[in-house]
C-alpha cells in the first residue's frame, strides 16, 4: 500500500511499522521444562510492551512501538503453541535431548554443553540445539563414543 493511503508521516515510518515475521523453524519445537517457562516469560514480557506501546498518544510513535512487541507475540504464541515438552532423560547411559555432555576435542579442549531446544540455545551460556551439526553427532551415543562433528572428532566424556 502507498504511504499516501495510511497516516504514517513517511515511507520510513511506514517500513518500521510494518516488521516482517521472525522464521519459524521446520523442525519439531522440543522443549525443555525451562525453555517452555522462558518462552511463556517473553510471551508476558512481549505483551506488556504492547500494551505500553497502545498508552502512547502520538499514533506513528505508538505504531512504531507496537511493532516488534506484535511480531514478536505471533512469533511466540505459535512456538508455545506447538511446544512438544520432552520430560528430562531418565537415564545418563546415552545422550539424548535434555542431556548435558561433556566431551574433549583433538585439540586438547574440553567442553560441556546441555542439548535443548532451538529457542533456549545459547552456546556461550552452555547449551546447544538438538538440531546443531555437534548435537546431532552426539544423540544416541555414550562416554567413551568419538563421534565426527564437522573436520573434528570428538570423545564424549561424561553424560549427566
Amino acid at each position: 500500500m502507498s504511504v499516501a493511503f495510511t497516516k504514517e508521516e513517511s515511507a520510513e515510518t511506514a517500513s518500521e511499522t510494518l516488521l516482517p515475521d521472525r522464521p519459524i523453524s521446520p523442525h519439531p519445537n522440543l522443549v525443555t521444562e525451562t525453555g517452555l517457562q522462558a518462552l511463556q516469560s517473553q510471551l508476558q514480557a512481549a505483551r506488556e510492551a504492547y500494551d505500553a506501546a497502545q498508552a502512547i498518544d502520538d499514533v506513528n510513535e505508538k505504531r512504531r512501538r507496537s511493532a516488534a512487541p506484535l511480531r514478536d507475540i505471533r512469533y511466540l504464541a505459535e512456538r508455545l503453541r506447538t511446544a512438544q515438552l520432552v520430560a528430562a532423560p531418565s537415564s545418563s547411559e546415552t545422550v539424548a535431548f535434555g542431556s548435558t555432555v561433556t566431551f574433549s576435542r583433538a585439540d586438547g579442549r574440553v567442553q560441556t554443553y546441555r542439548i535443548v531446544g532451538e529457542d533456549e540455545a545459547d552456546p556461550k551460556a552452555g547449551s546447544i540445539s538438538f538440531v546443531s551439526p555437534v548435537a546431532r553427532s552426539l544423540m544416541g551415543k555414550a562416554v567413551g563414543d568419538v563421534v565426527g562433528a564437522g573436520a573434528q572428532e570428538l570423545e564424549i566424556v561424561a553424560i549427566a
